[in-house]
């Protein structure tokens, strides 16, 4: 069964799993590498991306992104003596009512205080409530895979700190919109018997 990604990554083939059962291969997560999805810049190698199966059609199935985190050794580079580490974790709902976790970190040149982490952190707010209330959850994610939303969250966080490195290292599909229930029709009264 071929495993297709969803448009905002191309809709390219991501893998070819073996599937009995097309039932069975439903909810199935595949884990892949950036780089491997886009083959543009090497440094993508330290980016996961998973994708969750949602649709099979056939031998194709189609998959939603389940969500990204950067490679264990890269997040392992970022740490350096000397500099402060900022961190938020927090969730936020897509405009077609999908609900993401993001973890941001942030290291700085030198140490800071903890009014200026509060103020990057509140920056960091501010263009990540915007951007998911602006997009749909596709958008939403490549912008965030591809470190758009991070160099816009950076360009804020500079003005109060000088900073290192500032990247969304996580993200985790919480939820997705449910199915609104086909409402339920009227009950018809029973006749009541002449007498």
């Amino acid at each position: 069964m071929t495993v297709r990604a969803p448009a905002s990554f191309g809709g390219i083939t991501i893998a070819t799993i073996p599937a009995t059962d097309a039932g069975k291969a439903e909810g199935r997560v595949i884990q892949t590498t950036l780089y491997d999805l886009l083959k543009q810049d090497p440094s993508h190698y330290s980016i996961k991306v998973s994708f969750q199966i949602n649709k099979v059609e056939g031998n194709t199935a189609s998959a939603v992104v389940r969500g990204h985190e950067y490679a264990r050794e890269y997040m392992r580079s970022l740490v350096r003596r000397g500099s402060s580490m900022v961190g938020l974790i927090k969730d936020y709902t897509s405009r077609d009512g999908y609900v993401l976790r993001v973890y941001l970190i942030a290291f700085t040149q030198g140490r800071v205080n903890s009014s200026r982490k509060h103020r990057i952190r509140e920056a960091a707010d501010r263009v990540l409530k915007a951007k998911t209330a602006a997009l749909d959850y596709e958008q939403l994610i490549q912008e965030i895979v591809l470190n758009k939303v991070a160099s816009e969250i950076m360009a804020e966080a500079k003005k109060i700190a000088v900073l290192r490195h500032l990247g969304i290292r996580k993200t985790k599909l919480i939820s997705t919109p449910k199915e609104q229930p086909a409402p339920s029709p009227e009950p018809v009264p029973e006749p009541t018997p002449a007498s």
